[in-house]
């Protein structure tokens, strides 16, 4: 294979930018102002203070916001929310064995129920941007790719 770029894979890359415009472009909105009129399957960009902090992407956009911010929402359905009371309870480190710091301990705690519930009120408040992208492989894209241009710092695409 040579060096360049390969052709099928340009028609997915061509339009990233363009969509980092319209997504940039866009009027903020809150979770709870969301238009009734608003696409079903894109990228979302949550804001607070005009500091972008974190790029999602769903095939119901609004649905997924709600999962991220509603106050029932359980810490299976707001990562966003889950992450950010680790960072306000200092559990920075994730782990996937049963015990301490695991998610389900972690929820046995007051202080972290506690930031787990601010976490969520916390996205209630902050900006949404979004744009439409139906197709799954330019979604992944435009996500990885707004996140990097924007250096959101709470998306690490780390594996687990």
């Amino acid at each position: 294979m040579d060096k360049r770029m390969n052709d099928r894979f340009l028609p997915y890359i061509n339009e990233l930018d363009v969509s980092l415009n319209t997504l940039l472009a866009m009027t903020p909105l809150t979770p709870a102002t969301l238009s009734s009129s608003m696409p079903e399957r894109g990228v979302y960009l949550l804001s607070e203070g005009g500091r972008h902090l974190y790029v999602g992407r769903s095939n119901s956009i609004r649905a997924r916001l709600g999962r991220h911010s509603l106050p029932g929402a359980s810490h299976r359905m707001a990562a966003f929310a889950f992450r950010l009371a680790r960072e306000a309870t200092g559990f920075l480190k994730p782990t996937y064995r049963k015990g301490d710091g695991s998610r389900n301990h972690l929820m046995t705690q007051s202080h972290f129920v506690e930031a787990f519930t601010s976490g969520k009120a916390r996205i209630r408040a902050m900006h949404v941007r979004f744009v439409e992208e139906a197709d799954p492989i330019k979604q992944m894209l435009l996500e990885v790719y707004v996140a990097v241009v924007l250096q959101t710092p709470y998306n690490d695409f780390d594996n687990h």
